[in-house]
């Protein structure tokens, strides 16, 4: 197969470049939803919160997800620039459904799914390395939620019983 033109890779980069932007919108407005609606902080503050920590967390936490993405989800003998650009096309799409709709989705994700979508679509579903990191990336689509949902009833409950203010009236306090 031929190498794709420059201007087609320069193409997939600008592409690739409003997929971060579309993320950035996308999955900051997910993390800041709920100081903002809580007034907890003023939109400004979480927008520089949000971003200071997303800056913050590449540092951190490094780029498991980036490198997950290089290997482990799909043969790279199937993946050439075509395959890149209908992947992170697909991503945009989807990301920019479910933040019109008002859904809590993950931006990573939906890049995962038009990865491997693009890849099935050209060589077929053997495409997918299965089960490789397929099942970890599963399992924890819906295990984090469920996690996060644990974890904010407990932090809850237990603050509620530690601070005792009439939002949080319980027998105990009075």
């Amino acid at each position: 197969m031929p190498a794709a033109p420059v201007t087609y890779v320069l193409a997939i980069l600008v592409i690739a470049l409003l997929f971060d932007f579309i993320n950035g919108f996308h999955d900051a407005a997910n993390s800041i939803a709920t100081v903002v609606s809580t007034r907890v902080l003023a939109p400004s503050a979480a927008v520089v919160w949000a971003a200071t920590f997303n800056f913050i967390a590449v540092f951190v936490f490094g780029t498991a997800v980036a490198k997950t993405m290089g290997q482990g989800l799909v043969d790279l003998a199937v993946v050439d620039a075509s395959v890149i650009l209908a992947g992170l096309l697909g991503a945009i799409l989807w990301d920019l459904i479910t933040w019109w709709l008002g859904l809590p989705t993950s931006s990573s994700h939906a890049l995962i799914g038009g990865y491997a979508g693009a890849a099935v679509a050209k060589a077929g579903v053997t495409a997918l390395l299965f089960p490789g990191k397929w099942i970890a990336t599963l399992v924890f689509i819906v295990v984090a939620p469920v996690m996060g949902l644990t974890l904010a009833l407990a932090l809850t409950v237990a603050l509620s019983w530690i601070d005792c203010s009439p939002t949080f009236l319980c027998e105990r306090c009075t």
